[in-house]
């Protein structure tokens, strides 16, 4: 007699042009216009030798944000979950009774999460070493990294969105600020925070009813005005949205000046970039995150900045500063060449994903993630994955499914791309990897797929949550 679980795993696999794939998973691919030539598969339980579900594996297809699984894995095996980054406040000139006649100097050392909190425990931490008024300039010095001026707009005509905001040394709050909106009905009131001097700021909405969307598509940045038209649905109350407005110096420099008053610290001079004096001594380090935490800040939210930064650090970490993105590239892939985990299929720019050139396999991907399983850095690698249905990027899929809580996934998507690359757990305990890509035009139709392919892999396929099926109280 058969077992059920073999006679599903016999349904499964139908005949047809997907016909190597489970049926739920062939049956949306085909509802979603996607033919089996642009979709990548690999389903690899850890303790067997031989992948249970192959497809595709060594197609070359670009990962979207997958590829942050890359650039994340290799930080934490080469700088360990301990390694912090260093901001370091130098002092140029003479302090006494709490004044600085001379410059103070913030040297930036790749910290991916000075976030605005963060940055106000660095200023409150140089008021409490003694520093009230500040006679002079702050320089703010970004040369430990060396990158060429880049165009937010470049990669899909959206520069406001905080995504697309470019790394740097000296990073604050991910280079956002934030459009504080507010209706009483009558009017909508709107300011920058922090102020702005470099950017003017044109308020022309209206408040009406409707749902509350699409505001970052009434805004229009043009010769420093940022313009803003439409209607503001009153269901949108107050809210702050974060925007890439500014080049990294500038929004440090306007973050600092907010902040600084805040605390009651003075200051005459301006806030410039520049160079450290070889004159200055040293006031205080200020450490990152520890890696372990930037590799789940960036791999549950999917920051693209923060991936960007991590891999110019192992660039200056393996060849010396200044990081670059040449470096950075040189470093990952000779990261992958020292642990045998060599992609020859791998096309690399910024290790975020955040690319139309970059491309990997399924098969390396699930390499990666079995090497993984048998290092000490595991733990914290796992834990960085957003846990399907309760977290992160992931909080949204499967909410209703056996399935949540059972995968830990990464995903990616571009116009054309929808990825998801991580761990699945099986009701018995059993461990498998995942990695389903897909390139194709009809990609953004492609959710059910991938859900189906999840609960196939978790084993959840047939089970239903113990709620469902049960009358309401």
């Amino acid at each position: 007699m058969i077992c059920l679980r073999s006679a599903v795993a016999l349904f499964f696999l139908a005949a047809g042009a997907h016909a190597d794939l489970p049926q739920p998973v062939a049956q949306a691919l085909r509802q979603a216009g996607i033919p089996d030539s642009n979709v990548a598969i690999v389903v690899h339980d850890l303790d067997a030798a031989e992948p249970l579900l192959l497809h595709g594996g060594e197609r070359s297809l670009n990962p979207a944000s997958v590829m942050k699984l890359v650039t994340t894995l290799a930080t934490l095996d080469s700088f360990g979950p301990a390694h912090t980054f260093k901001t370091r406040v130098l002092l140029d000139g003479t302090l006494k009774d709490g004044v600085l006649d001379g410059r103070l100097i913030l040297q930036g050392g790749g910290d991916p999460s000075l976030t605005v909190e963060r940055f106000w425990l660095l200023l409150r931490e140089i008021r409490a070493r003694g520093v009230r008024e500040i006679r002079g300039e702050v320089i703010l010095d970004g040369g430990y990294y060396q990158l060429d001026p880049s165009d937010p707009a470049a990669f899909d005509q959206a520069p406001l969105r905080p995504y697309n905001a470019p790394p740097a040394a000296l990073l604050v709050n991910f280079n956002t600020v934030a459009l504080r909106l507010a209706s009483d009905g009558m009017n909508v009131s709107a300011r920058f925070d922090p102020p702005l001097a470099a950017i003017t700021l044109a308020n022309r909405l209206t408040p009406g009813d409707g749902a509350c969307n699409g505001l970052r598509e009434q805004m229009i940045l043009d010769a420093g005005k940022l313009t803003l038209t439409g209607r503001y649905a009153l269901a949108c109350g107050d809210q702050a949205i974060s925007l890439n407005l500014l080049p990294p110096d500038a929004t440090t420099a306007a973050w600092f000046s907010r902040l600084w008053n805040e605390l009651g610290g003075q200051l005459s001079g301006g806030v410039v970039s520049g160079q450290t004096p070889i004159t200055a001594l040293s006031l205080l380090e200020f450490d990152s995150q520890p890696v372990a935490q930037l590799v789940r800040d960036t791999n549950k939210f999917s920051n693209n900045v923060m991936a960007r930064m991590l891999l110019l650090n192992l660039g200056a970490a393996r060849f010396g500063a200044p990081a670059t993105w040449d470096k950075g590239e040189r470093a990952l892939r000779a990261w992958l060449a020292a642990r045998d985990l060599d992609c020859g299929k791998l096309v690399l720019e910024n290790g975020a994903g955040l690319s139309r050139i970059e491309r990997i396999s399924a098969a390396s991907l699930a390499k990666l993630l079995r090497w993984a399983t048998l290092q000490p850095a595991w733990f914290e690698f796992a834990a960085s994955l957003p846990a399907v249905g309760l977290e992160g990027t992931q909080k949204n899929r499967l909410n209703d499914s056996a399935a949540q809580g059972q995968a830990w996934l990464k995903s990616g998507s571009l116009d054309g791309v929808r990825n998801l690359a991580g761990y699945a757990r099986t009701p018995n305990g059993r461990r498998r990897v995942v990695v389903f890509l897909i390139n194709h035009h009809n990609a953004g139709a492609a959710g059910r797929a991938q859900d189906a392919l999840v609960e196939w892999a978790t084993d959840t396929l047939m089970a239903a949550p113990e709620n469902m099926g049960k009358a309401a109280n």
